[in-house]
């Protein structure tokens, strides 16, 4: 796996650039990983806020 699969948190960001290091990671538009997350996370009794967090901690900047 190469360095620019790694996971992390992108300077492309709107709170911490959790959903565009997962959309780089990912390769998809992150615009549409923000849409998946708001939806999942209100799907999901707000459970993704405490995903989100976790994920901010864990992962590294770019």
């Amino acid at each position: 796996m190469s360095s620019d699969r790694n996971l992390k948190r992108t300077s492309d960001k709107v709170i911490a650039g959790v959903c565009g290091g997962l959309a780089k990671w990912l390769g998809w538009e992150v615009s549409l990983v923000r849409v998946l997350y708001v939806v999942a996370t209100i799907f999901t009794a707000f459970s993704g806020v405490l995903a989100y967090a976790i994920l901010w901690i864990v992962m590294p900047k770019e």
